[in-house]
């Protein structure tokens, strides 16, 4: 086996073995950040404030509830009407 026609081809390919390559930090460190902007952070007090409202309100729920079981709950008609038709031109 040859191993000077091995080198002469190595060299005029270049295929030396590369050094390791030193990191330069010159004594800085760096860390990952997230930088959210100002209508993300809006959103993200608003979740949070969602998540923490009950789906129901039960002092609301339990009151009319009450009134129900007593008959006195009372509906205006006029009223009920009124957001009846709202609805109901709002399909359209």
């Amino acid at each position: 086996m040859r191993i000077d026609a091995y080198n002469q081809i190595q060299q005029i390919y270049g295929t030396q073995k590369l050094s390791k390559t030193e990191k330069k930090t010159a004594g800085a460190s760096f860390q990952d950040q997230l930088m959210l902007s100002a209508t993300a952070q809006d959103a993200s007090t608003a979740k949070k404030a969602l998540a923490a409202t009950p789906d129901v309100r039960q002092n609301l729920v339990s009151s009319i509830k009450e009134r129900m079981d007593n008959d006195t709950y009372e509906v205006d008609l006029d009223d009920f009407a009124g957001k009846l038709l709202e609805k109901y031109n709002g399909l359209f």
